[in-house]
């Protein structure tokens, strides 16, 4: 039977409880970037072997997304955050006491597992605790977590690992999420749909985590010369993936509901939110390579020039979020869009000896597109939608853009590697500094071609004048 919790709650101590135990999971998808030569290290391990530590914590992300849409309809909200700041907590003390590399590979994708579940709760409850004249704003607050976490990790880990071990990443964030725990104990209310009665579909649990884990692995491999290996990864999870919607459309109550997708501003948004999320990670990717093997710069001093980023980066979420409650999606995203392109353009020149005045300035602006896109678009689809399809919306939502980008950053980094490999081959540049720089500029002409993409997408979405989207 389906029933929905009748008990008032504190919307102001629910919002703080959710965005502070988020932040902190979200927070580990990128700590480890500048502690890995360390761990590599310590575990007698290579760079490829070390990498998977990130790599399998973005997959075990990306399959358990799909699978959450269920859980939130499952079980109640109090349930949920329980076990998902539980296994959080349990992968962090894992990680923090890891006496080998494989233990703390486990934990990794143990504090995945809790991330995911908080992020797509997160969002989930939002929609529901908030009115629609405010969800704007509110999801200004979730894009302040969902962007600016990531984006401060690889500077926050630095910092730790310039006086103590990188067991310490893990040590410093146990404490607060022992506290967000604690809250939920104490004050978490049910404010979900929950129907006790729904069953797990066992073949489409099945389908969906072969489908997105083969297409994740698949991806993520793409890169490192085994094209054949990420073909057929790549062709087993899109089967996957095709009979798992076949099978939800045939189905009255499907474990992901794939008919979201018959709403035009629900595609529209998405396809929004996976290229402005490709228009972050590859920036993100490319800009520490040019730091630090082009300048010779360390990861510390690599991620403070981004730190501005960060900081723009929340600033103007919370900003945009308001915004969107006057104006819609359409305006912010065409802005956004045309900021991105136009802050790209320097990067498709940049050389050796570039201003870092002028990377810190144009990335920062870069940033300030990004933010006005992610989160509005997000809300643009999800209002798109009728209630009982939320939590499916942000399933899709969030799942595709972790797929979707990373697709567009797989891409990406194969235009770096092919064009730098060639323009040595090819006698045009002879040392390889220089190459990587060549593939560096033409990697941020993908990033300029994704945006006129993304520009051309949100112009198609219609004016909400002054208000949000209601239908398809």
């Amino acid at each position: 039977m389906s029933e929905k919790s009748s008990l008032t709650f504190n919307r102001t101590l629910l919002a703080c409880i959710f965005l502070i135990g988020t932040f902190v999971t979200i927070l580990n998808q990128t700590v480890l970037f500048t502690a890995l030569p360390e761990i590599m290290i310590d575990f007698g391990i290579s760079a490829g072997t070390g990498q998977w530590l990130t790599t399998a914590y973005l997959m075990a992300n990306g399959i358990l997304l799909p699978v959450t849409a269920f859980f939130i309809s499952k079980y109640t909200t109090r349930q949920l955050m329980i076990v998902a700041m539980s296994l959080f907590i349990a992968g962090t003390t894992l990680a923090a006491v890891s006496p080998n590399f494989t233990l703390l590979l486990i934990a990794r994708i143990i504090q995945a597992c809790g991330a995911s579940i908080t992020m797509l709760l997160m969002q989930t409850v939002f929609f529901i605790i908030f009115p629609r004249e405010k969800r704007g704003a509110a999801m200004g607050l979730v894009g302040l977590v969902v962007a600016f976490a990531p984006a401060i990790g690889p500077t926050l880990s630095g910092l730790i690992m310039n006086h103590f071990s990188w067991r310490y990443i893990f040590i410093m964030v146990l404490p607060v999420a022992v506290i967000v725990l604690i809250l939920t104990l104490l004050y978490m209310k049910n404010v979900t749909e929950v129907n006790k009665r729904q069953k797990i579909d066992i073949p489409s649990v099945f389908l969906s985590t072969v489908g997105f884990g083969a297409l994740l692995y698949g991806i993520s491999i793409a890169g490192s010369g085994s094209a054949l290996s990420a073909a057929l990864w790549s062709i087993v999870g899109a089967i996957g993936l095709t009979l798992l919607i076949l099978k939800g459309l045939r189905s009255e109550k499907p474990m992901l509901e794939f008919r979201v997708f018959k709403s035009y501003a629900f595609v529209l948004s998405t396809i929004a939110v996976v290229i402005s999320f490709i228009c972050l990670m590859g920036p993100q990717t490319m800009l520490p390579i040019y730091i630090q093997n082009i300048r010779g710069m360390t990861a510390l001093e690599s991620g403070l020039i981004l730190l501005p980023g960060a900081v723009v980066n929340g600033i103007v979420s919370m900003i945009a979020g308001k915004i969107y409650d006057r104006i819609g999606g359409k305006y912010l995203g065409v802005i956004g869009y045309i900021l991105i392109a136009v802050s790209v353009i320097p990067f498709i020149f940049m050389h050796a000896q570039t201003a870092l005045w002028m990377i810190v300035l144009f990335y920062a602006l870069m940033i300030v597109g990004i933010s006005m896109i992610m989160m509005p678009m997000t809300t643009e689809g999800l209002n798109a939608l009728p209630d009982h399809l939320i939590n499916h919306g942000t399933a899709m939502i969030n799942t595709f853009r972790q797929v979707g980008g990373s697709i567009g950053i797989a891409l990406l980094i194969t235009i770096y590697t092919e064009v730098s490999s060639h323009a040595v081959e090819s006698g045009r540049l002879n040392e390889v500094a220089q190459s990587q720089v060549y593939g560096i500029n033409y990697a941020f002409i993908g990033i300029f071609v994704f945006g006129i993409v993304g520009l051309v997408g949100s112009s198609l979405l219609k004016s909400r004048n002054g208000k949000a989207a209601v239908g398809n």
